[in-house]
């Protein structure tokens, strides 16, 4: 089990059950869409951003990037920092039949998965993130993942072969590989893509 200083955002009382058993911090439940109504949990999850910052560990769906994107508006300005669980087909023991997109979400993901999954995001034991040089949108035209013909076929296919959502935006994926890599280590991934 690693301490963390910062709470975690997961989408559900199951994704919760299966971070309490890896990490030592608060982890708060959003209870899927029901976040959207419930004015007393955004208040608390923007509070703790503005405090400590975040943690968003959503499933890698469609509905885990809809929640994502919200709980980053409730967060404004504070510090966030975004862990993606890799797209693993497959179905959670607990339910009759696979989810809609048929990936596993953060509850049926594996203590070394998402152990790697913080990793991957910068988090070591106490929540300390890795110093780096960021990523800038320039860097992104540069190399050929915004604002060129083949930028959205390619931003896809390197997506897929990180293990992250096919489904992240420009300025999401900019997120993430700036949560996840150093611009040195980056320009190393995508120098023979």
């Amino acid at each position: 089990m690693i301490s963390l200083d910062m709470p975690v955002i997961v989408e559900g009382r199951y994704d919760k059950k299966t971070l309490e058993n890896i990490v030592d911090t608060l982890i708060i439940a959003t209870d899927g869409f029901s976040v959207f109504k419930d004015r007393q949990k955004c208040a608390l999850i923007r509070s703790l951003a503005e405090k400590n910052g975040i943690i968003i560990m959503t499933d890698s769906d469609s509905a885990g990037a809809v929640i994502r994107s919200y709980l980053k508006k409730i967060a404004g300005s504070a510090r966030i920092v975004n862990v993606y669980v890799p797209c693993i087909k497959g179905k959670e023991k607990r339910k009759p039949s696979p989810s809609k997109e048929g990936f596993l979400g953060v509850e049926g993901m594996t203590e070394e998965v998402i152990l790697q999954a913080l990793e991957k995001s910068g988090i070591t034991g106490s929540a300390q993130l890795r110093e780096k040089k960021r990523i800038t949108k320039n860097d992104m035209y540069l190399f050929g993942l915004s604002g060129r013909k083949d930028s959205s076929l390619k931003r896809k296919e390197l997506l897929k072969r990180l293990g992250l959502p096919e489904n992240l935006s420009p300025s999401a994926m900019l997120d993430v590989i700036n949560d996840m890599y150093g611009y040195e280590q980056f320009a190393e991934v995508i120098k023979d893509f």
